[in-house]
This record gives C-alpha cells, sequence and structure tokens, in this order.
C-alpha cells in the first residue's frame, strides 16, 4: 500500500471541489475552485477519485506496478491544487552583480541581466510578479508546478557562477565560490 495514497485529504471551508469522468481517456478530471482561483488536473485510469463528507479519498483499481506508483502521485498533485487555491505558491529570486536589475513593465517582467539586451517574461495566466529594490524578484501563483518551472526559467537566463557570485539565485541559496586564476598562482608560488 501507498502510504502517502491512502491518506484521506481534507477539503478546507470555502473550496469546492467536483470530480468527472474523463470519457477520452477513462480517467477522471478533478476541478478545485477556492478564493484564490480554479485549478483542473486530468488523471488516467486506474486510480478512482471519490468525495466523502469533506474529504478526498483515492482507491486503487488494480495491483499493477504502473497503477500503484500513480497512487502516491495523484494524490499528492490533488493536496497541491488544494493548498494552492487556498494560500498560494510563491518562489524568490535575488540579483546578484553590478548592472543586474529587474522592473515590471505592466505585467511583464523586464530582466537586464549582463547581456545586450532585456529579458522579458509575459506571465502566464494565473501567475503574478512582484519586484522589490530592483533585485529582489516574486513569482506567485496558484499552479505550484507552473510557479517553479517560471522561476526556474528566470534562473536560467544568468545560473550564478562560482567564482564573482554573480547572477540569478534562490533567495537563501549557497553558491560555493571558488579561487580564480590570481589566487592559484599566488597559492603555488609559495
Amino acid at each position: 500500500m501507498s502510504r502517502i495514497g491512502i491518506q484521506p485529504i481534507v477539503i478546507p471551508e470555502g473550496v469546492d471541489v467536483k470530480i468527472e469522468d474523463n470519457g477520452k481517456l477513462g480517467g477522471q478530471k478533478v476541478i478545485v475552485k477556492g478564493p484564490l482561483g480554479e485549478l483542473l488536473e486530468e488523471f488516467r485510469q486506474g486510480i478512482n477519485c471519490k468525495v466523502e463528507k469533506d474529504k478526498i479519498v483515492l482507491e486503487r483499481k488494480s495491483e499493477s506496478k504502473k497503477v500503484r506508483s500513480l497512487h502516491g502521485l495523484y494524490r499528492t498533485l490533488i493536496d497541491n491544487m488544494i493548498v494552492g487555491v487556498t494560500k498560494g505558491y510563491e518562489k524568490d529570486l535575488e540579483m546578484v552583480g553590478i548592472g543586474f536589475r529587474a522592473e515590471l513593465k505592466g505585467n511583464s517582467l523586464h530582466l537586464d541581466a549582463g547581456a545586450t539586451h532585456p529579458f522579458v517574461f509575459d506571465p502566464p495566466p494565473g501567475i503574478s510578479f512582484e519586484v522589490n529594490d530592483k533585485v529582489n524578484i516574486k513569482v506567485k501563483g496558484t499552479d505550484k508546478q507552473l510557479v517553479g518551472q517560471l522561476a526556474a526559467r528566470i534562473r536560467s537566463v544568468h545560473k550564478p557562477e562560482p567564482y564573482q557570485g554573480k547572477g540569478i539565485r534562490y533567495k537563501g541559496e549557497y553558491v560555493r565560490r571558488k579561487a580564480g586564476k590570481a589566487a592559484k598562482a599566488a597559492e603555488g608560488a609559495e
């Protein structure tokens, strides 16, 4: 038995969960509506979702390896959807380096990150940006996967490099620094 998959998901007050059969794939659609928005996820056949009072229970239809591996995943995805529409998700990024800055123009995020041109990120539906002090970026939204993916795309514009520490990094991320050529040469001369 999946230790995660057998745990029921408690539906908080103010959240509406609807489960529909998906005719094409033979699976189910789970629609979660809450104060911050609405999320939809389609699941394959093999796992049966049911709403019982104020809980969601997931049961396996068979004991095949594939179905067993999806049991805990589907439970976690539904739980993430409920947290997303009630509290939301956010990722904090910081820019380190001279000339590195971020600004909002409308809804779009414009980054000057050591290139000849600015990088522009338009937010998908359900995602918003905040910029503080021109170097701190906050990506906010209801979909955990989309927030993390967009934050990773922003970070990939200029990943933190180990010699001078310049780049875009997650807030609190530790970047191990390396000694440069001059420090290596001085160390070898002694």
